[in-house]
């Protein structure tokens, strides 16, 4: 490609990005149109849209995913797609109040319960969706799981109010808000890319110290996720190091020490012949 047709393809794609269009590849458009097959396809979109988008992907072919992958024992898969997601989306977005029906601890409900939607949240631990949402009149932070939720309807609600429960929520978020700093082992900078995937949960900044040829990520996480952050660190092993972290440092020690014992090695021993840790 000469530099005349690199400047002509760089103008046409500025063009595009300015006016929302984007480039979609053939591989994409056959994820997509695989992706559509599934059952919650029909819930995820409205009618016309799914119409739309099979009629748009109609000539793509579709991925050809048993001939290259094998599935064993799976754990039983939950709704991936919750009725609510569209309507409750379309609140945090507008910023309006939400009337909310839920089920409580021994089968009651609480029933017409107003508040402001913040955050749709997916655990990737428990496979649930839930809503982050403020109590309007108990000026509460609250995390409700969607199947929990029985009924769900737009309601009224001024722009102070409004600001003034983001406030709220933003203050609380703030609150239970910790920092993980973790070191990647120099021997595995070749892997980055596989340990931030293992990392790709949470939000994090990534530095890098060429003096030391070291990259240091720092992992913002909810007390809850703490658990999550742990089985991910299990899951390296030996290619990162928590560096700042008390109860994080604590447990992987904990784990670690009870790991040797089981085998009975003791730190020293393992220290002195790493051929004795498993990877």
């Amino acid at each position: 490609m000469n530099l005349f047709e690199k400047i002509f393809n760089y103008q046409l794609l500025s063009r595009l990005e300015d006016s929302g269009t984007f480039m979609v590849t053939a591989h994409e458009r056959s994820w997509l149109k695989t992706m559509l097959q599934h059952p919650a396809a029909a819930e995820a979109f409205t009618p016309e849209t799914l119409l739309k988008l099979q009629s748009i992907l109609e000539q793509d072919p579709v991925m050809d995913t048993p001939e290259h992958l094998i599935e064993k024992v799976r754990s039983r898969e939950k709704q991936v797609y919750h009725p609510l997601l569209r309507p409750l989306r379309r609140l945090i977005m507008n910023r309006q109040g939400v009337m909310l029906s839920y089920e409580i601890k021994g089968g009651r409900v609480q029933e017409n319960q107003v508040g402001l939607p913040y955050k749709l949240e997916y655990s990737m631990v428990k496979r649930e969706w839930y809503l982050l949402w403020a109590h309007n009149r108990h000026q509460a932070f609250m995390r409700t799981k969607l199947e929990k939720i029985t009924a769900a309807e737009p309601a009224g609600m001024s722009a102070a109010r409004a600001e003034s429960l983001l406030s709220l929520i933003s203050e609380t978020l703030e609150a239970r808000k910790s920092e993980a700093v973790i070191e990647v082992v120099p021997e595995y900078n070749r892997e980055l890319s596989r340990i931030l995937y293992a990392l790709s949960s949470f939000e994090k900044d990534v530095e890098y110290d060429a003096e030391r040829d070291m990259y240091t990520v720092t992992v913002c996480l909810m007390a809850d996720e703490q658990e999550y952050l742990l089985s991910k660190l299990r899951f390296l092993g030996k290619r990162v190091k928590v560096v700042q972290g008390d109860y994080l440092q604590k447990r992987m020690l904990e784990a670690a020490t009870k790991s040797l014992g089981r085998y009975g090695v003791t730190p020293a021993e393992a220290e002195a012949s790493p051929a004795a840790v498993c990877d």
